[in-house]
């Protein structure tokens, strides 16, 4: 799965490239969470979890039924 999980995240990279940001795969567990970092000026945004939920993890769920779970480390 973190094969998929990757090719997924390189269609969210472009939005977040726009703003001087990016994410890095930390994990992806066996109960479909994925553990992400967010890097650049996404790292330090105040907009950040509102990025994660309603950006990448709804585009990751779409993407890959088996994803429950979408946090930040």
């Amino acid at each position: 799965m973190r094969e998929k999980v990757e090719k997924a995240l390189e269609k969210v990279r472009p939005m977040l490239a726009a703003d001087g940001g990016n994410v890095e795969l930390v994990d992806v567990t066996k109960e479909g969470v994925v553990k992400l970092k967010l890097t650049g000026t996404c790292g330090c945004c105040p907009m950040s979890s509102m990025t994660l939920k309603m950006g990448i993890e709804r585009i990751l769920k779409q993407e890959i039924p088996e994803v429950k779970e979408v946090v930040a480390l």
